[in-house]
């Protein structure tokens, strides 16, 4: 397997383990946000009842295993030998950059973007959560290596990879 190939795979591991650490931790991290609000005298199951939850579901599965299945194809035709290959990767790599920017944008300002959707909701409940304290929860909940190290790794290996990948077609 050539290194663009195999950068690639590498890149699309890196999303899928959104969903695997989801799927393993999120009820223990949902728990945590439970138990958080209840200590701020919120119902429970506040976040359920507006669609927010910290497993695999939803978005947080089908979004990375769709951007590995995008970046899974320019591999796969490039192990193949496929002249395709590099015109499909000119095309998925910078978007899968421009994602991981929003993916570390919304990371960064998580706090003060919960907070305006929770006063936008015309939801009582959610509008008097502390958020800071129920995202520190949430991210309590999962191991200690999730929260920052496997999330750092993982900007690292989207970032440099895909600019790897661009630097090495580039060079052919």
């Amino acid at each position: 397997m050539n290194a663009v190939a195999a950068l690639q795979l590498l890149i699309a591991v890196a999303f899928l383990s959104i969903p695997v650490v989801r799927s393993r931790y999120g009820a223990r991290a949902q728990a945590a946000v439970e138990a958080e609000l209840g200590r701020q005298g919120v119902r429970t199951n506040v976040m359920a009842e507006n669609g927010m939850r910290l497993d695999a579901g939803g978005h947080e599965t089908w979004a990375p295993v769709g951007i590995a299945a995008a970046l899974a194809l320019p591999a796969v035709l490039q192990v193949a030998g496929s002249s395709w290959s590099g015109t499909v990767s000119w095309v998925v790599q910078p978007l899968v950059i421009l994602v991981n920017c929003v993916i570390l944008y919304s990371n960064l300002t998580a706090v003060p973007s919960v907070t305006a959707a929770f006063a936008k909701s015309g939801d009582a409940e959610l509008q008097r959560i502390d958020v800071r304290s129920m995202l520190r929860a949430a991210e309590d909940g999962f191991p200690d290596w999730v929260m920052p190290h496997l999330q750092n790794l993982r900007h690292v290996v989207v970032f440099a990879g895909s600019i790897a990948v661009l630097v090495l077609l580039a060079a052919n």
